[in-house]
């Protein structure tokens, strides 16, 4: 009998968009992203970030996060204050929504409140019985494995959205397999993000794009 492997608690995708996708819209991303880049900027994290303009998802998003307070609460007192994770968790909603556009997944404008066809799921933890309180202290470190990997894939992203850029503007469809490729990097870099600085959750991401 074959054991399934859980799915991790940090849930993440977008929706295939099935259909033509806007060619105008395309050609001038990066130049119709200009307004909400400046939004996500002024809420402390450009989704992208970086010295080099290298870690794409996981300086961009952790940077505009709640992450010293919610770690100070859980390990001195045992409490993960609600408003610091929906504040943390709505912005990572919205920064993939960002992100989702720049790399072309989708051409809708991203919003700053609704979940449009983006879709982040963490789980709210009860720290005393989900979480280690001391883990914090050391998840960041635990995750440097990670973070060498999703730097080279996130060259791969970037090389992947030019080829992507091209097809739809030829064909009007974003390759269904580069696709989930994209969606699958940006997955990755959530679940790393969730348990080194949302603190949400203490089970390691695994190294796939899968759900």
């Amino acid at each position: 009998m074959q054991t399934m492997t859980p799915n991790h608690p940090v849930e993440f995708d977008v929706e295939y968009p099935d259909r033509q996708l806007n060619r105008v819209s395309t050609l001038f991303r990066l130049l119709f992203a200009i307004p909400i880049l400046v939004v996500l900027a002024a809420l402390g994290g450009p989704a992208f970030g970086g010295g080099g303009g290298d870690w794409l998802f996981f300086v961009g998003a952790a940077s505009g996060m709640l992450v010293i307070p919610p770690l100070l609460t859980i390990v001195f007192r045992e409490k993960y204050p609600r408003w610091w994770f929906d504040f943390n968790l709505e912005f990572l909603r919205f920064d993939n929504r960002v992100m989702s556009y720049l790399l072309l997944l989708r051409d809708e404008f991203p919003s700053t409140d609704e979940e449009q066809a983006v879709h982040l799921d963490v789980p709210y933890p009860d720290v005393r019985s989900d979480l280690n309180r001391w883990m914090p202290l050391v998840k960041w470190f635990l995750a440097i494995p990670h973070y060498v990997a999703l730097l080279v894939l996130d060259v791969a992203v970037v090389l992947g959205a030019v080829v992507a850029w091209i097809a739809i503007l030829f064909t009007g469809r974003y390759p269904r397999g580069l696709f989930d490729f994209v969606v699958g990097v940006m997955r990755w870099h959530n679940r790393v993000v969730g348990y080194a600085f949302v603190l949400a959750t203490d089970r390691y991401p695994p190294f796939r794009f899968a759900p």
